[in-house]
């Protein structure tokens, strides 16, 4: 058995293990989405804003991650996992200073690189040792792994995305996010939105908290979640079932699997 748990939650499979030895037993997939683990930099300077329920006073804390920081074969085997089994495109969050290694990593897989976008974050936390700026963005490195020209459904609009780091109701204005380095679920509907269509199969081999499929089922999308910490895993299960109990009326159920390869022939 290469994972140790598998949850199906609707149209959506979730997945506990090393993406490692889950990756290679999936089929062809629509799109990666994912927010893989940082570099060595952020680790050496991690830290938290943490939001004292009730009150407009943040306690900050210096505090290091708690998972482990991306190699680069971990960061190369996703590019080549992507490059041969992704009919689309290929997304992921990394720190500024590591867009360059996903870069090489992607066309060195055989994807074509598309470039860098940038999610700037208004409420980011301050530079807590006070001696250079804070960072106040996030870099999504983007490649191309189908056939044929890229396509998306944005126009020219630029990949630039400015939004808080927490939904409405969590982080600063409630209860803190669930995982340290959680996306806010508007971002990864837009991202979503932009980057695949209704037939896409979404993989998020890096799923955390669950924020991906989430999105996933607000679009009418089907995800495929892969998680190696328990804890994470249980979080992203319950997410994604509360995101199921709490359809959007004016989304269609997202389609079952099989349909999937038929629709995708008549795009």
């Amino acid at each position: 058995m290469t994972y140790v748990r598998k949850e199906v939650i609707g149209p959506h499979t979730l997945y506990l293990g090393d993406c490692r030895e889950i990756l290679p037993t999936l089929g062809k997939v629509g799109a990666v989405v994912t927010d893989p683990p940082y570099g060595d930099d952020a680790h050496a300077g991690g830290h938290r804003v943490l939001s004292i329920i009730g009150t407009r006073r943040r306690d900050r804390i210096a505090a290091p991650l708690s998972f482990a920081p991306m190699s680069d074969e971990l960061m190369q085997y996703v590019a080549d996992y992507s490059a041969e089994n992704c009919n689309g495109w290929a997304l992921a969050f990394c720190q500024v200073e590591m867009v360059g290694q996903w870069r090489a990593s992607f066309e060195c897989a055989g994807a074509r690189w598309a470039r860098g976008m940038v999610w700037v974050k208004p409420d980011s936390s301050p530079q807590l040792s006070g001696d250079r700026p804070a960072q106040g963005v996030e870099s999504i490195a983007l490649a191309w792994c189908g056939i044929g020209r890229s396509k998306w459904n944005g126009g020219g609009k630029r990949g630039v995305f400015i939004m808080s780091k927490h939904d409405q109701g969590m982080g600063h204005g409630g209860a803190k996010n669930e995982h340290e380095t959680q996306k806010p679920v508007k971002l990864m509907v837009e991202l979503i939105e932009l980057f695949t269509n209704r037939s896409n199969t979404i993989l998020d081999p890096f799923m955390g908290s669950g924020t991906t499929l989430v999105a996933c089922q607000k679009l009418g999308r089907v995800g495929i979640g892969i998680e190696i910490e328990p804890k994470y895993f249980d979080i992203a299960c319950r997410r994604v079932e509360e995101a199921m109990r709490q359809p959007d009326l004016f989304v269609e159920t997202p389609a079952k699997p099989e349909q999937l390869s038929l629709m995708e022939a008549a795009e």
